[in-house]
């Protein structure tokens, strides 16, 4: 339709080169087009050229001193999207690839997702280009704190409560926090995914990979199966991915792949589980490790990767769970996905799919949950961390996951009960894009010009 047109048009002129901003964007709009139509009102309230502009965008320089004594520079952001809902939410990325494209496509995502979740949470997102992979822990501690110095005016309990994303663990929220307190004098619940010790919250690194777990079994169920027996493809090696597999042996399945930057990881026996926490949570080394424990595993470096996609999407299972980054599963790889028998995808990342495997899988009416309501369980517990800290409380990890749990249960009940009212049961991406749309428009219209 031509408002959405004029939208994405006025928004590529506005926010020039942000490809991957783009397409977050268009993905939800187009998605959302049957509610426009059916309601003037949101035309009339301009909620759509309001939704894709951030209230708020923070860029700032991130100057700090590495061990051989050279300064180095890193950019940072902080993107407040919509706070129509509560206190801005989202996750900080230290990645070499974040940009503003990068950062707002996921403040854009996140707007949805916390939506989805019921939860009072709005949306935001933030991070730098730094890659805190190869450097020691006080080089990492020099710069949380240079790129805290500069957060802190823009954060607080009930303003902005970033949490950890790609690159950004236990370890970097405890420099933040630790440099956050110093600057204000304060002890405030300002971030989320900290230390047990001090405020953090049971099931916090566990609770994305579980939810998308827990999201599949859902949709599963609702077509009279379940994960008991498959076989699984697990992108990533970071939390997400590692606590989805965690999920699925509990509930009866079988993780046989897993990857990182450096390459893919097979293994027909199952995924050692136990021995992937090892390396990647206590060495942080790379998977090639693996092959010292199961020389029988096949390990497929990135630079043997297929030119149109990825290793890991090309063996034979039953469910994929798309846990690494943005854009990781192309037209091909679902091509041979489907091909190959795959009959659920759950996608753990943000927006892992590129727009036709996504319209593949729709097409398919395979078992398909779109990341912004298969991975909220992330950020529901964040919130949970954040009500844990305001009440001065601490909850045990049945309490939080049994919490985790019903969130997870709701979004689906959402997701597709919407689905169905517009005609297309089969497309939880319509139904997440106008589920979590509709709650946010509603409280913009009624807090006013905004």
């Amino acid at each position: 339709m031509a408002y959405i047109h004029n939208t994405i048009v006025d928004l590529k002129q506005s926010s020039p080169a942000q490809s991957e901003f783009y397409q977050a964007v268009e993905e939800v709009l187009e998605s959302i087009s049957p509610i426009l139509d059916s309601n003037l009102n949101y035309q009339q309230q301009a909620i759509i050229q309001r939704m894709v502009e951030p209230e708020r965008q923070i860029m700032f320089r991130v100057p700090w001193v590495d061990d051989s004594g050279n300064i180095q520079v890193n950019k940072g952001y902080r993107v407040e999207f919509n706070s129509a809902l509560g206190p801005y939410k989202g996750g900080l990325r230290f990645h070499p690839s974040v940009n503003a494209s990068i950062i707002k496509f996921l403040g854009f995502e996140q707007i949805f997702k916390n939506a989805l979740t019921g939860l009072p949470i709005g949306g935001g997102k933030g991070g730098a280009n730094f890659n805190p992979k190869g450097r020691s822990d006080n080089e990492v501690m020099r710069f949380c704190q240079s790129f805290m110095n500069e957060l802190y005016r823009h954060i607080g309990p009930t303003t902005d409560v970033p949490a950890g994303d790609i690159g950004v663990g236990a370890r970097e929220i405890g420099y933040m926090f630790g440099q956050y307190k110093r600057l204000t004098g304060r002890y405030d619940g300002v971030l989320t995914g900290k230390s047990l010790l001090w405020g953090g919250s049971l099931v916090r690194k566990e609770a994305t990979g579980y939810g998308a777990v827990y999201f599949a079994d859902h949709m599963l169920n609702a077509r009279g199966e379940s994960l008991q027996g498959q076989r699984c493809l697990v992108s990533g090696s970071g939390n997400v991915a590692i606590y989805a597999m965690e999920k699925l042996y509990q509930l009866g399945a079988t993780p046989i792949c897993c990857s990182d930057s450096s390459g893919t990881l097979y293994h027909q026996e199952g995924i050692d589980l136990k021995l992937v926490k090892q390396i990647k949570e206590q060495q942080r080394g790379s998977l090639i490790e693996y092959l010292n424990n199961h020389p029988d595993a096949v390990y497929t470096p990135t630079s043997d990767y297929p030119a149109d996609g990825h290793a890991i999407w090309r063996y034979q299972a039953d469910a994929a769970f798309p846990c690494a980054t943005q854009n990781e599963l192309t037209e091909a790889d679902a091509e041979t996905l489907l091909d190959n028998g795959c009959k659920t995808v759950s996608e753990g990342a943000n927006m892992p799919s590129a727009q036709k495997a996504v319209d593949l899988f729709i097409q398919s009416s395979i078992a398909y949950g779109p990341g912004k309501a298969v991975n909220a369980g992330g950020v529901a517990t964040s919130q949970l961390e954040m009500a844990q800290n305001a009440s001065m409380q601490s909850w045990s990890f049945e309490q939080v996951d049994q919490k985790l749990q019903q969130i997870m249960k709701n979004i689906f009940i959402t997701t597709i009960d919407t689905a169905r009212e517009f005609g297309q049961p089969n497309n939880l991406v319509l139904g997440a894009n106008i589920a979590g749309f509709r709650r946010v428009a509603h409280a913009m219209i009624e807090q006013g010009v905004v």
